[in-house]
């Protein structure tokens, strides 16, 4: 099919997620290769956004897409009500690198319903109602998911469910608690969460739901004792711990989860994305024997036409022996530690238009500002139009050099696949670094 084909259709046909459809011009994308896609005119990109952080196995993994067309071959689908062999051996594979005593598994289409079906186990495991979720957070755009989101993606769905009670997570380098360290900050969020679980009324509160690290929000990494000090509050409140690993987990972050990284066990993991790459939509939540009791001879009141599909979890039992064969999950935290790491620094140093670098693995933030002093943020929190120009224009110059960004509000980040090369690594921060001298513009 021809390139004009492809716009054609699109534009006659396809209602885009998250856009205003007049206002977008889709890019044509023909095919992908490991870290790269092309367009029709055949210019190759070098994907550093990992398309939504979620190619984690690089496009087009061999194995990968010929465990698909094996299973395709056997047996396309079944319904959940039936055993299936790639589904159970997904769940024991999932359920082998999740924390101990959490050894359930149920399987979704996406992070969104594994986030909806988790706080529906933590409601109706506790009898309790409220849900904490704090405010710089994405959950999914389903009814309760995106009540718990805490950006602007929620504004114009509200209101959708109740129950939600938003609260301030940590964030170092801008601290809402004027924290003077990274233990400080940890101490003054937990007192804070204990404040709002304390006013909220801890006999009415189910769960908190909490991304790892936060995502498209920030990559914001939990200070020292963050998560250790929820799980003690979730402990001492009989309240369940949600740990959202849709986007941080399965390599991203240098652990199988990012929760490994602090040795914590929450009562639920929701997972999505990296589980399989996205090469076939499936999410899901892993789930600790305690809640799974809950179920034993109660029917949980939730199900899904596609749940543990046989394409999708054939490509998850695959993708996650390559990553095991590959040192995939070893591979992204070395890329971390010694290439990544050091050249934010290097480039914070270099610009003034950085003013914070922060991530794990392969999950890194770079922070933008027109003064690094007073932290101004190079465009304002949620700029559209010419507002965000600063950033448009960041964008546009990793584009021109063939490089695909992943740029949020005043953020450009990091976020290959877990596979890219030490090669194509350099060479995108070698992009991103005259992408820089275009945001020291702006600078005061």
């Amino acid at each position: 099919m021809s390139e004009s084909q492809v716009r054609a259709d699109d534009r006659a046909h396809v209602f885009h997620s998250w856009s205003a459809q007049g206002l977008i011009d889709p890019l044509p994308i023909e095919k992908a290769q490991g870290s790269h896609f092309w367009d029709y005119t055949g210019r190759r990109y070098l994907d550093f956004s990992s398309q939504l952080v979620n190619v984690n196995i690089g496009h087009q993994h061999p194995r990968l897409v010929q465990a698909i067309q094996e299973q395709a071959a056997k047996l396309c689908t079944i319904q959940p009500s039936f055993a299936n062999d790639k589904r159970g051996e997904a769940a024991r594979m999932i359920a082998e690198i999740a924390p101990p005593a959490l050894n359930k598994v149920f399987f979704t289409n996406g992070g969104a319903e594994a986030n909806e079906n988790a706080i529906r186990m933590a409601r109706l495991h506790t009898g309790r109602h409220k849900v904490l979720s704090t405010y710089r957070s994405y959950h999914g755009s389903t009814a309760t998911a995106i009540t718990a989101t805490g950006d602007p993606r929620r504004w114009p769905n509200e209101p959708v469910a109740i129950g939600v009670v938003h609260f301030w997570g940590p964030y170092p380098y801008r601290s809402p608690f004027h924290s003077g360290s990274a233990e400080q900050e940890s101490e003054r969020a937990l007192q804070h969460l204990r404040d709002t679980i304390v006013f909220e009324g801890p006999a009415t509160i189910a769960a908190i739901l909490l991304e790892t690290v936060v995502g498209t929000n920030g990559i914001l990494v939990p200070p020292p004792g963050y998560l250790a000090g929820v799980r003690a509050l979730c402990d001492e409140f009989g309240i369940v711990f949600i740990a959202d690993e849709v986007m941080a987990g399965f390599g991203r972050c240098g652990e199988w989860f990012a929760i490994d990284h602090w040795g914590v066990a929450p009562d639920l993991i929701t997972f999505a994305k990296g589980v399989n790459s996205g090469y076939l939509p499936l999410g899901g939540v892993v789930i600790s024997d305690e809640i799974a009791e809950t179920f034993r001879e109660r029917p949980f009141p939730g199900g899904l036409t596609y749940s543990g599909h046989p394409l999708a979890c054939a490509s998850a039992v695959a993708s996650m022996q390559i990553f095991k064969e590959e040192g995939i999950v070893e591979h992204a935290r070395a890329l971390g530690e010694d290439i990544i790491a050091p050249a934010l620094a290097e480039l914070k140093e270099k610009h003034p238009s950085v003013g914070d670098v922060r991530g794990l693995g392969v999950f890194w933030a770079i922070e933008l500002v027109t003064d690094r002093d007073a932290k101004t943020p190079l465009v304002p929190y949620n700029a559209a139009g010419a507002e965000a120009a600063p950033m448009t224009a960041v964008a546009a110059a990793c584009k021109e050099q063939g490089l695909w960004p992943f740029v949020h509000f005043n953020r450009l980040h990091v976020v290959p696949p877990c596979t890219v090369t030490a090669e194509e690594l350099r060479e995108g921060l070698a992009i991103i670094d005259g992408a820089l001298s275009v945001a020291d513009e702006f600078t005061a």
